[in-house]
């Protein structure tokens, strides 16, 4: 890249040719994201009318002839840009979080600063403060996620339906459209719902469906299912194993004269479709057609 380049770039003086150049080069992307952080930071409150009189009187004092240096007078415009970019770099850095977003048909794991453990579920999505990260473990999740914590501070998952805290232990949460839960499966969990703490000891959980609360028993499991490629359900409505076999299979499903708010209790495969696909139409007495990265589910009448 030519040195004067981010000095033409900055004052709008890169021919087509030059610009096209500059946009290819490694530095082109780190300046404008600079840019875009400069763009969102307020400017304080600037009185014009106050500023206008300063001047005026100052003028009145001084009457000294100014005569303008063009070569000087682009300098300073430079330096000042130089100076925004500087700033705005310095914000920039130091509020960037980390994020970490799966897929449909993909999970992932990450290990965080304090060597706590979180798995990701398919289309789901976290984000954290790094450099933040030894005074305040807190995460914001949005999707479905286990969490395996390291003993230390509280340790809290924020979602924009409730907040978890926790000091050190397993569970499991999944926020996604109007469904909420938490699953407690060691130690201790408190659950902030609407204003109103709940506490979950191990083998307990806290479900919030379409605004109802319903609360359920754990069986003996260490994790939950979909950790190991099975997604499985207990007095769920349908629609919501409809959505759940799509995002892990990364397929388009419609349904025809399906109640969807039948309760389905049973586990599909995350890995096998075919499987999958009976497994979830057997049970529920229904029947399916599937083309391409299309299902569709069907009953011959009405149930």
């Amino acid at each position: 890249m030519q040195d004067n380049y981010l000095a033409k770039w900055l004052n709008n003086e890169l021919t087509e040719k030059e610009l096209a150049e500059f946009k290819t080069s490694s530095e082109y992307n780190s300046y404008q994201q600079i840019i875009d952080a400069a763009n969102t930071l307020e400017a304080p409150e600037f009185n014009s009318e106050e500023v206008f009189s300063g001047l005026k009187n100052r003028q009145l004092l001084t009457e000294t002839k100014v005569v303008q240096l063009q070569p000087f007078k682009k300098f300073m415009r430079v330096a000042a840009a130089a100076f925004i970019l500087l700033f705005a770099g310095y914000y920039y850095v130091n509020t960037l979080g980390e994020k970490v977003a799966t897929e449909y048909a993909q999970k992932q794991e990450i290990t965080l600063p304090d060597n706590s453990e979180v798995i990701l579920n398919a289309d789901s999505e976290i984000t954290y403060s790094k450099k933040n990260w030894s005074s305040e473990r807190k995460i914001n999740l949005n999707g479905e996620a286990y969490f395996k914590v390291a003993k230390g501070k509280k340790f809290s998952v924020e979602t924009d339906a409730g907040k978890v805290s926790v000091l050190g232990t397993q569970f499991h949460v999944e926020n996604r459209e109007n469904i909420f839960e938490v699953y407690c499966y060691e130690g201790l969990v408190s659950v902030s719902y609407e204003g109103k703490e709940t506490k979950l000891p191990a083998g307990s959980s806290f479900v919030v469906i379409d605004g109802n609360i319903i609360s359920y028993t754990l069986e003996t499991a260490s994790f939950p299912s979909w950790i190991k490629d099975e997604s499985s359900f207990k007095s769920m409505p349908f629609k919501f194993v409809l959505a759940e076999f799509e995002r892990q299979h990364n397929i388009e499903v419609a349904t025809e004269n399906v109640n969807l708010t039948k309760l389905f209790t049973g586990s599909f495969s995350n890995t096998n479709l075919d499987l999958a696909l009976k497994s979830i139409s057997i049970p529920s007495g229904i029947k399916f057609k599937l083309e391409d990265k299309k299902v569709l589910f069907y009953a011959e009448k009405a149930e």
